[in-house]
């Protein structure tokens, strides 16, 4: 894309036509779980790179973390809450790969059922858009690589798909199922 276009792109948020970058995005994307299947690194690594490289990506990723994610509201270490059309199209810009990361705000949220809390980072709008532009990515290599009965985190697949996989797993004959927590079983002190 030239610089003349991507500067025609940018004219208005408003105005972008979003089925055609989630179109562009997911060619990309489709070429590299194909490249993934075959083995072929060398042209899933460079698709990946034209991928990260491209505005339609970028434009996906801050538009995901800016207006589709539910913590689109929560400010990071920098306060920015929601950002206006045009920091959208200036962080668009603004996305490097390899630039220092902001540190993450600390937040500590109850466990549910416990009084324990745990931590959460919340990291700034500019790294949450970096992460969803490298998730889109990897996601396409990582998913010609899983096994077809994994289901956790994966995307697509859910808590009905998996159980839908064990009944038809055990409907003909019985089998074992083992469920075990080891966390606590580990000992801290060594």
């Amino acid at each position: 894309m030239s610089n003349t276009q991507s500067q025609q792109l940018m004219v208005e948020w408003h105005k972008i036509n979003w089925r055609k970058l989630e179109r562009n995005v997911y060619k990309l994307q489709k070429r590299i779980y194909q490249a993934s299947q075959r083995g072929d690194v060398k042209a899933f690594r460079k698709l990946q790179k034209t991928l990260m490289k491209s505005w339609s990506a970028r434009a996906l990723s801050v538009r995901r973390v800016t207006q589709d994610n539910q913590g689109k509201k929560t400010a990071g270490v920098d306060g920015q809450k929601s950002l206006t059309p045009k920091q959208r199209l200036d962080l668009i810009g603004s996305m490097k790969l390899g630039s220092k990361v902001s540190p993450t705000r600390r937040v500590w949220i109850p466990k549910p059922g416990t009084e324990e809390k745990r931590p959460l980072g919340i990291p700034t709008m500019k790294d949450r858009a970096l992460q969803a532009l490298v998730k889109l990515a990897l996601e396409p290599e990582w998913e010609a690589r899983f096994e077809p009965n994994s289901y956790g985190f994966r995307p697509g697949r859910s808590c009905l798909d998996a159980v839908e996989a064990i009944f038809s797993a055990i409907r003909l004959k019985p089998k074992f199922v083992l469920d075990a927590d080891i966390a606590k079983c580990v000992r801290r002190d060594c």
